[in-house]
């Protein structure tokens, strides 16, 4: 067996022994919502947090990267919202629900693990540099789409509203503390003590796994009912048309090798549950958007192997250290 099939199969694996200790009742789906955040809230900052201190960026493009990278979450987004609306006959609001489940990646609790396992630190650097734009992008887009059909469609949208909520959402997110906290110090010039450093690592290294496994968990919580064929398409999208797009991109515009791997690959991963909250804000869709992300992860396990095994063609050969 390859170093990047067992990588792959690793992570997975990881995520289906979640699933299968709320499948069993070994662990209770209580205990899902607390292993999950620890993991966002605890574990996964530091992790930025220690990668914002350490990092080293050069040779990192970040705007072609995010021009890139975006540019197909907009084009994905579009296609998702067409798909819900036109082809399966949903309402705008639903639409929105479809479009953020396309395009939306999970960055965090899959993203993150995947990525240092597949790619290293070097690789996580990239990643560290698209999670520092990709929560505030999409917050904000799914706000201003909020205000647009959340709310019946009928009322203008009011900017102060839309940035003061955007504001209060990221201020408080822990991730963006992290990240922001991690680049604050690393321009201070100040070493961080060695206590401090030691719980900064040990808390940090446990970010890959128990997010895996906490995704595993809310999967089994979240599960399979009903809208399969709109979820089928949606995933679809989500995990051929974005990473597509992104590889065309990166291609074009001669991103560096690593910074393009990680990009398509990124593109590549199953939606997260962020796709499943903002269903829960617009009060529809909830059922489209759990049973997408719980069939797309299912599929990623084949589909990132396929990806990781095109970039790898394209931009040559994947090293983790």
């Amino acid at each position: 067996m390859s170093p990047l099939t067992e990588t792959v199969l690793f992570v997975f694996s990881l995520v289906a022994l979640g699933y299968l200790a709320g499948f069993t009742g070994y662990l209770r789906p209580a205990s899902g919502e607390g292993i999950s955040d620890f993991a966002v809230s605890v574990a996964m900052p530091l992790l930025l947090f220690q990668t914002m201190v350490n990092a080293d960026f050069h040779g990192v493009a970040p705007w072609p990267l995010w021009g890139a990278y975006f540019t197909a979450v907009a084009i994905t987004w579009a296609a998702g919202h067409v798909v819900t609306t036109r082809i399966f006959g949903r309402d705008a609001r639903a639409g929105v629900v479809g479009g953020v489940s396309s395009a939306y990646s999970n960055v965090v609790l899959l993203g993150a693990p995947f990525i240092l396992g597949i790619f290293g630190p070097s690789g996580f650097e990239v990643l560290s540099l698209l999670v520092s734009v990709h929560l505030p992008v999409m917050m904000m887009a799914s706000i201003v789409l909020f205000e647009m059909f959340g709310r019946g469609g009928g009322e203008h949208v009011h900017p102060l509203r839309v940035l003061r909520s955007f504001l209060r959402r990221l201020l408080i997110n822990p991730l963006i503390i992290g990240i922001l906290l991690g680049l604050a110090w690393r321009l201070s010039g100040v070493p961080l003590p060695g206590l401090v450093m030691r719980l900064v690592d040990a808390l940090a290294d446990t970010a890959g796994p128990v997010a895996l496994f906490a995704m595993g968990l809310s999967l089994r919580r979240f599960g399979v009912s009903g809208n399969v064929r709109p979820a089928l398409a949606l995933s679809a999208l989500k995990l051929f048309l974005m990473p597509a797009l992104v590889l065309a991109f990166v291609w074009l515009l001669g991103l560096p090798p690593m910074t393009a791997k990680v990009a398509v690959v990124v593109a590549a991963l199953p939606s997260g549950i962020n796709s499943y909250l903002i269903a829960v804000q617009f009060s529809t869709g909830q059922a489209l958007a759990s049973n997408q992300m719980t069939i797309a992860t299912a599929c990623a396990a084949v589909t990132t192997a396929f990806w990781l095994t095109v970039v790898v063609h394209v931009f040559g050969q994947v090293s983790a250290f």
